[in-house]
C-alpha cells in the first residue's frame, strides 16, 4: 500500500505495546496528512494521554485546533463512563415507576465500576468519532491504548451487536407470548370498568416494550455501523508500531492474531527506534547484534505484513518541528520502499 493509499483511509488506528512510540507515529502521520490538505482529527484513547505532551499544547476532551487542517482531542475515560451511566439511568427511568428510581441509581452506580464498563463507554465515544470520518473530517487517527486494551475495545462492536440482537429476539418472544396469554384470558364476565383498566395497563406495557425495542435497535444499529467500518479495508486500517525487542514483538503477534480473527485490516507496521549500524563499543555492538536477531524474527513472524523502519533519534520528539521531521522520515521511508 502506497503512502497515498494509507492517507486515503478514513479511519486509522495506531497501536502497539505501551512505550514503543505510538503517539509519535500517530501524531507525525496526522501532521503529514494535514499538510497534504486533508482535514485530520487525531484522538487519544489511552487513559495515560501523551498527545498534549508531544504536541506541547493544551488538549482536552473536546476537539481543539492544533494547526491548519489538524485537530486533536484526548478521550476522558472516567468522564465517558459517568456520561454513559447517566444516559442509561435516564433511559431506565422512563420505563419504570418512580418508586424504582433509587434502586436504578444504586444498581447502575455499582455497574459503573464493573469490568468492561469504562471500555464500553469509551467505545461509545469512539463510534461517534468514527462516524465523523468522511463528514467533518477526511481522516480520523486513533492513538490507542496499549495493545490489550485496544484489542478488547475493537472486539466490542461485534460482541455488543450480538448481545443486543439477542436482547431484541428475547423482547420479541416476550411480546408474542404476552399477546398470546392476553388472548387466552376469559373476559366475557369482566365488567366494562375492569376491561378498560386492562386496556390501559396493556397500552402502557406496549408503550414500554416499544421504547425498550427502540433503544435496543438504536444501539444495535450504531454498533453494527461501527463493526462495518472496522472491517472495511477501504475505509479503516490498523497500523502496528513496535520496537525490535522481545516483549513488543510478542504483544504484536497477539494483536495481529486477534485483529485478523475479527477481520480488521492490518495495513502495515512501523518498526521504531532502530539503532544506527555504525555504533562502536562492546555494549552497543551487543545491542546491535540483538537488534539484528529481532529484526529477522519480525520479518519471519510478520512476513505478510508490509513494514518500514524509523531510526532512533538523537533527541526526544515533541513539538511541531520535531513531529514534522518524523513525518518526513516516514514519508521518505514509505515512498522509497513503496510499502504501506
Amino acid at each position: 500500500m502506497l503512502l497515498t493509499r494509507l492517507l486515503d483511509l478514513r479511519i486509522l488506528f495506531v497501536g502497539g505495546k505501551g512505550g514503543v512510540g505510538k503517539t509519535t507515529i500517530a501524531s507525525s502521520l496526522a501532521l503529514l496528512a494535514a499538510s497534504s490538505g486533508r482535514r485530520v482529527l487525531v484522538v487519544s484513547t489511552d487513559p495515560a494521554h501523551s498527545l498534549a505532551d508531544i504536541f506541547d499544547k493544551s488538549i482536552g476532551d473536546q476537539e481543539v485546533s492544533l494547526s491548519k487542517n489538524l485537530w486533536a482531542l484526548e478521550i476522558d475515560s472516567d468522564r465517558e463512563a459517568d456520561r454513559h451511566i447517566s444516559t442509561v439511568k435516564q433511559n431506565m427511568k422512563t420505563l419504570v415507576a418512580p418508586k424504582m428510581y433509587a434502586e436504578i441509581d444504586r444498581q447502575l452506580d455499582l455497574a459503573r465500576y464493573s469490568p468492561g464498563a469504562v471500555e464500553a463507554a469509551v467505545l461509545e465515544r469512539v463510534t461517534d468519532l468514527m462516524a465523523a470520518a468522511g463528514t467533518r473530517y477526511d481522516l480520523v487517527i486513533f492513538d490507542t491504548a496499549p495493545t490489550g486494551h485496544t484489542v478488547r475495545l475493537l472486539s466490542l462492536p461485534e460482541i455488543i451487536t450480538a448481545w443486543t440482537e439477542g436482547m431484541l429476539n428475547h423482547q420479541d418472544r416476550s411480546k408474542r407470548l404476552g399477546s398470546l396469554l392476553d388472548g387466552l384470558q376469559k373476559n366475557g364476565e369482566e365488567s366494562s370498568d375492569s376491561g378498560m383498566m386492562d386496556f390501559l395497563k396493556n397500552d402502557s406495557k406496549n408503550q414500554r416494550n416499544e421504547e425498550i425495542s427502540r433503544i435496543l435497535q438504536n444501539r444495535r444499529d450504531k454498533f453494527f455501523e461501527a463493526r462495518k467500518s472496522l472491517t472495511d479495508p477501504r475505509a479503516t486500517g490498523f497500523l502496528l508500531v513496535l520496537n525490535p525487542e522481545r516483549l513488543p514483538i510478542l504483544e504484536s503477534k497477539k494483536a495481529f492474531d486477534v485483529l485478523s480473527r475479527f477481520q480488521i485490516e492490518i495495513c502495515g507496521m512501523v518498526i521504531n527506534r532502530i539503532l544506527p549500524s555504525d555504533l562502536t563499543g562492546d555494549f552497543l555492538r551487543s545491542r546491535l547484534k540483538q537488534q539484528s536477531h529481532y529484526m529477522e524474527e519480525i520479518s519471519r513472524e510478520f512476513s505478510g505484513v508490509r513494514s518500514i523502519s524509523v531510526p532512533l533519534l538523537e533527541r526526544d520528539v515533541y513539538g511541531m518541528g520535531m513531529l514534522e521531521n518524523v513525518g518526513q522520515i516516514l514519508s521518505t521511508a514509505i515512498s522509497s520502499s513503496e510499502i504501506l
